[in-house]
């Protein structure tokens, strides 16, 4: 079995579980299986291919190890031409010690594009949450603001109607649609997104900017293959202070967010 279609009933497996309050190993396995069935593959081999996919991900960390290492020793080298420049008033060196450091930025900022970015929809990942927003030793947020939760209605009948590749080019669309209202856009999970307005916005403010991009994209028909179909989304908006529990603040926009769910799904019946 390939990486490609092993990702394909990974990605469905996800989606499978992510409404389930408990997931153990025996039930992914029992889930897992059946998709790997449906795609007439079988796993037996999968000591293999775990290997080969643990490979790739060592190597993929081994290479930012190095990176991140490359960078500190640039820097360390950088500073310490620029005390010496600076205690002998030296511009020569304090010139060259710039231009490095111009270039030592540019290295640093792809190496946190790497780090905070999602991979498919290049919007920013869980780890920018966690490390840019909440304090280092807390789930607690550094400052105030509002949170709205986004899940995608009927993605897995997408899925299934189209394939993935096609969800995936959904996700994309939708991830690049929610980047127009200019607030910080977080893939949170399959087909979830979080976006982060500031508290000098209103819950009202950002229902109505959310609620007009949305009867946007219900307006648009999108294309696979010989059919056409349409996209929508549910969504819930919660407002927080300094020190507010990302958990707790994502559960009271999750409220919301079913409640509007139900109403959308009233007015929007699928794809």
């Amino acid at each position: 079995m390939g990486t490609d279609i092993f990702q394909i009933i990974t990605n469905e497996t996800r989606d499978a579980i992510a409404q389930m309050n408990i997931v153990t190993p025996t039930i992914y396995e029992a889930i897992f299986q059946k998709f790997s069935q449906e795609h007439n593959q079988n796993i037996d081999d999968e000591e293999k291919l775990s290997i080969n996919v643990l490979q790739n991900e060592c190597a993929n960390l081994t290479q930012l190890q190095s990176e991140v290492a490359k960078n500190a020793n640039s820097l360390s080298m950088s500073t310490s031409k620029a005390i010496h420049a600076i205690k002998d008033q030296d511009s020569t060196v304090l010139n060259e010690v710039f231009h490095e450091t111009q270039q030592l930025k540019h290295e640093i900022e792809k190496l946190k594009h790497s780090l905070y970015k999602d991979e498919l929809t290049q919007v920013y990942n869980r780890k920018w949450l966690h490390d840019e927003l909440l304090n280092e030793d807390a789930n607690e947020f550094k400052e105030d603001g509002i949170l709205v939760m986004i899940d995608l209605n009927y993605f897995k009948q997408i899925n299934d109607t189209h394939g993935h590749i096609i969800g995936d080019k959904v996700l994309i669309y939708v991830a690049n649609q929610l980047r127009k209202l200019k607030y910080n856009t977080i893939r949170y999970g399959g087909d979830e997104f979080i976006l982060l307005a500031p508290s000098t916005k209103t819950v009202e403010e950002i229902k109505k900017e959310i609620n007009n991009l949305r009867e946007t994209i219900l307006s648009k028909k999108l294309k696979a293959h010989n059919s056409e179909f349409k996209v929508s989304f549910s969504f819930g908006s919660a407002p927080y202070k300094q020190g507010d529990s990302l958990s707790a603040t994502i559960e009271n926009a999750d409220k919301v967010m079913y409640k509007d769910k139900e109403t959308i799904k009233k007015r929007v019946t699928g794809i």
